[in-house]
């Protein structure tokens, strides 16, 4: 499971990447319009701060310190810097992801999520739902957009 696991999130962390590097106009990624409130680029943020923080930091033992509320209040981060930050994302995941137990992966999550009673494996499941949620919605504000510019 865990090697079907870490090869999907390799796939749709790509996609990111691929959908941030997308956006011709770099503007573009911080516009909001009309029931659009979530720009691509804080949605990349967040994202990037989930997957950190839920997986690094919880599983994996690293350092990230996660600031929620920036990713949503930070605005034009270069999209180079963006793409960067996806990329080290997609290092940590390629490193942490096996390396996980099988032990690890039965344990109850440390979050207290839906009454934190469901397991590391079903939380990784989670994330990942989560990460392609934002990432079909990054794909429709980026082809919004453009529609707007014409």
């Amino acid at each position: 499971m865990l090697e079907s696991l870490a090869k999907l999130y390799d796939r749709d962390i790509q996609k990111l990447s691929n959908e941030i590097d997308a956006y011709q106009n770099e503007g573009d990624l911080w516009l909001v319009k009309s029931e659009i409130s979530n720009s691509a680029g804080n949605l990349c943020l967040h994202l990037i701060g989930n997957l950190n923080h839920y997986i690094g930091h919880q599983l994996g033992g690293t350092d990230f310190v996660r600031n929620r509320p920036l990713e949503f209040s930070n605005k034009n981060v270069p999209k180079a810097v963006l793409i960067e930050k996806i990329e080290a994302t997609r290092a940590m995941l390629i490193k942490i992801l096996p390396a996980i137990s099988s032990e690890t992966l039965v344990q109850r999550h440390t979050e207290e999520f839906y009454g934190g009673n469901d397991s590391n494996a079903f939380f990784l499941i989670h994330l990942l739902t989560h990460l392609n949620y934002h990432l079909g919605q990054i794909n429709y504000h980026r082809r919004l957009i453009k529609l707007f510019r014409v």
